[in-house]
């Protein structure tokens, strides 16, 4: 179990409903490069479905921190970069399966007008630390 301490609601702010507002930890920082929707040959996953694509770049996500010695319980920050923000339902979904309610991260998504290559809806990058 990661010493994180998460903050959904600091005074004065209004509570967040999808992450944490701030995340305080002592450690090694990890930062993990946006992850897009490529399986392990470089193959795009679930063009035009944002849920696929999601569930792959989570599944991205986890085997990039796994290579750092972290896992999601040391994330401390996800930024969402996605051509429509439509998919975040779809996006949230996929976090549930790697992320459980009471351990978000503080988030960030932004809608762009176009990623890297077209087939692709979103990008998530994450920060975490690890070791007390």
């Amino acid at each position: 179990m990661s010493a994180l301490t998460r903050i959904t609601a600091p005074d004065g702010v209004a509570p967040a409903a999808q992450y944490s507002h701030v995340v305080l930890g002592t450690g090694r920082f990890v930062a993990v490069s946006g992850q897009i929707a490529l399986d392990e040959d470089g193959k795009v996953v679930g063009e035009g479905d944002p849920a696929a694509q999601a569930r792959q770049v989570f599944e991205n996500l986890r085997r990039c921190l796994a290579a750092a010695g972290a896992g999601f319980d040391d994330v401390i920050k996800l930024t969402y970069f996605v051509t429509d923000v439509a998919h975040l339902p779809a996006i949230r979904e996929a976090r549930a399966a790697y992320i459980p309610d009471d351990r978000l991260p503080a988030s960030s998504a932004v809608q762009v007008a176009a990623l890297v290559r077209p087939e692709f809806l979103l990008e998530v990058e994450a920060f975490a630390v690890i070791g007390a």
